[in-house]
């Protein structure tokens, strides 16, 4: 604890400067304590009020906050001298695919729903068992959209009707299987038992798949970045010597696609060739690399 004197009310400060010149002094008391703030610098005022006091303690204990900073700015500026090489690598592979997916379905307007969705489940009956027997397995099939929607005629403008005129159900089937060269015989085993709709057939990676090829080009894409790095750091006289981070990302081409509209089941009668086609699966793997001289 300190005791001194501070300049009397009379005195002004300016720019943070106590005036020079004749004044009065009045006698007061310093400390010097600590509390959740950091250090706190007090100044009491002997016989002036509290409201001295209270201008005083303000401006000391922003002062002794202020001088806590510098400490907090010299760590980050630390941080900021951290030598890094930031490098994005990347692996491509052309991957043949291994899965055909089919989509096909019946689709039957009658005039009332009960009578659409008779005529469509034995339509569709018909139609699974034939593919069933083309070779497709039990797990390799299953229902994929359902739907029963009324169909309504034109719109009479003189007595604002919309007539109903019927129902239609849809019902449309996915085929999943590894046997790639089954496609035209499936396609071909289902229209002739009923299906008038063939909506898709893709060539695809399985699940499966898709996990063997991610870990191989995962590991590809850290390689290409590492030797980039090091092809970069070269002619400086740098050299790796850690990993800050470390960020992936992938892409996959579409699915091949065989496409048919709605009039293209009714054709099928011969069967067409359908073939797959390799997909071209890239990573990329951001890397950020600490760096050091050579000779460190």
């Amino acid at each position: 604890m300190f005791e001194g004197y501070w300049p009397n009310k009379r005195s002004r400060l300016s720019g943070g400067q106590i005036p020079q010149g004749p004044r009065t002094r009045t006698p007061g008391r310093l400390s010097l304590s600590q509390d959740s703030r950091g250090p706190v610098i007090s100044y009491t005022v002997y016989g002036a009020q509290n409201s001295m006091k209270g201008i005083i303690l303000g401006s000391l204990i922003l002062l002794a906050a202020g001088m806590a900073v510098p400490g907090a700015l010299a760590d980050k500026q630390d941080g900021e001298y951290e030598r890094t090489i930031s490098v994005t690598g990347a692996a491509t592979s052309s991957v043949e695919p291994d899965l055909l997916v089919i989509e096909f379905g019946v689709e039957i307007q009658k005039e009332t729903a009960a009578e659409a969705l008779r005529a469509n489940s034995q339509a569709m009956s018909r139609a699974v068992g034939s593919v069933m027997e083309a070779g497709v397995e039990d797990g390799e099939v299953g229902t994929s959209r359902f739907s029963i929607r009324p169909v309504y005629g034109d719109y009479n403008e003189e007595t604002g009707d919309l007539p109903l005129v019927g129902y239609r159900v849809t019902n449309t089937l996915m085929v999943r299987t590894a046997n790639l060269d089954a496609a035209a015989d499936i396609i071909d085993s289902g229209v002739e038992a009923g299906a008038n709709r063939v909506d898709d057939v893709s060539f695809v990676l399985s699940p499966e798949r898709q996990a063997e090829v991610k870990d191989a080009m995962i590991s590809a894409a850290v390689l290409d970045a590492r030797a980039k790095a090091e092809m970069a750091l070269e002619p400086l006289e740098y050299v790796i010597s850690g990993v800050k981070s470390v960020s992936l990302s992938e892409s996959r081409g579409p699915p091949t696609p065989f496409y048919a509209d709605a009039g293209f089941a009714m054709s099928m009668r011969e069967s067409a060739p359908i073939f797959s086609s390799e997909q071209d699966v890239a990573t990329t793997a951001h890397v950020v690399f600490t760096i050091e001289p050579e000779d460190s």
